[in-house]
């Protein structure tokens, strides 16, 4: 296959689409492509200097004039400039605003600038069609930045078809799901449990987020307290908990939860905890669970949005209504209980990740994709 100069818009901190975007560009390069990050930081897993990886820092200057800053515009500069310089064959942007937005402004100043055009792929990753789409503020720039790019792409069947009736879109748009390779893991679990604090036999339920309120934490609080078994723990990797803790105080969970903020090597954590348990209001995809289940960790999750798609009830996890609370903890007591049942569905777990959602499925797919909207 030809190889591709390729730019890639996303935002760098934590969160799904920041590591789904990053994750492909490095195995992009690992498979020949020449990758360009474009964003206002480096992206939170580009932790380390790599071949036929580069990062373009996007400048964000605050005026007096303007009462916030502006990113969109800046963002455009910065891609006209790259490509002037790198001469990329596609710019793949992740989310609609402000990304493709600033992508399609960014091809009109190449337009004028002589500098050579490359084609726009979009990623609808879910916040810019479930939240934003249906701001009507928005909802235009949206659709039309949708229905202006090259190639469009969603990850998930449930996405695609929530885009196209909320905003009435016209543009064919591919479904390819998310990916997660797994890290090796570096520390044995008992290491891991041991730092904090957590007994070998004790059940520790992990929850990964960026604990926006989309990820309804005070449910995932709620089901943690609700949970009486001495041997339960509740871990906790995600970004500012501060907003959290009076209820946490109120529900006495001091001996239950344990919080940890940027976590690097989310792998040791993950393979030292029994189960994952998210309790999000939608999920366009679930990366998280997906995550846990590559680990082999049987998913307790919400049935909202692309959730379903990833997690199969009842053999590679449990699915509850939004706001379930009592579900989650009966399910919880349940399997502290049948531990034997934990295992063997964290083993299908990882088997269906491995299958459907790994690396080497679907970065080829991405890369046969890029290759079809060159040729339109």
């Amino acid at each position: 296959m030809k190889k591709f100069k390729i730019g890639i818009v996303c935002y760098p901190s934590v969160g799904g689409s920041g590591i789904v975007a990053t994750n492909l560009g490095i195995e992009l390069a690992r498979l020949g492509h020449e990758i360009h990050f474009i964003s206002y930081e480096t992206p939170f897993r580009l932790v380390k200097k790599l071949p036929r990886v580069y990062f373009h820092k996007v400048e964000i200057n605050k005026y007096d004039l303007f009462k916030y800053p502006d990113y969109t515009l800046p963002l455009a500069v910065k891609i006209e400039e790259v490509q002037r310089k790198y001469k990329m064959d596609i710019v793949h942007v992740h989310y609609a605003v402000p990304h493709a937005t600033a992508a399609l402004l960014a091809r009109r100043i190449m337009r004028q600038n002589g500098t050579p055009l490359p084609k726009i792929v979009t990623t609808l990753h879910g916040t810019d069609i479930t939240l934003l789409g249906r701001d009507k503020n928005l909802s235009e720039v949206i659709k039309y930045s949708i229905e202006r790019s090259h190639g469009v792409t969603a990850v998930s069947k449930s996405l695609k078809n929530e885009t196209v009736k909320l905003l009435k879109t016209k543009k064919p748009i591919e479904v390819i799901y998310n990916f997660y390779t797994p890290p090796p893991i570096t520390k044995t679990p008992d290491v891991v449990r041991r730092a904090l604090n957590i007994k070998p036999d004790d059940f520790v339920a992990i929850h990964l987020s960026n604990l926006r309120p989309v990820k309804r934490i005070p449910d995932l609080l709620k089901i943690a307290a609700r949970v009486k078994n001495p041997k339960f723990k509740l871990l906790i990797l995600g970004g500012d908990f501060s907003a959290f803790k009076t209820l946490a105080k109120k529900l006495k969970l001091d001996k239950k939860l344990i919080v940890k903020s940027n976590v690097q090597d989310i792998g040791n954590y993950i393979n030292a905890s029994d189960v994952g348990v998210y309790t999000s209001d939608t999920e366009s995809f679930g990366m998280a669970m997906l995550e846990s289940m590559s680990y082999g960790k049987t998913v307790l999750a919400t049935r909202a949005g692309g959730v379903p798609e990833v997690v199969e009830n009842g053999k590679t996890g449990f699915l509850f209504k939004v706001g379930d609370v009592n579900g989650f903890s009966k399910k919880l007591e349940w399997l502290i209980k049948n531990k034997n049942v934990t295992e063997k569905m964290g083993a299908e777990a990882k088997t269906a990740a491995c299958k459907k959602f790994c690396s080497g499925i679907v970065v080829p797919r991405y890369a046969k994709y890029y290759e079809s909207v060159l040729k339109k």
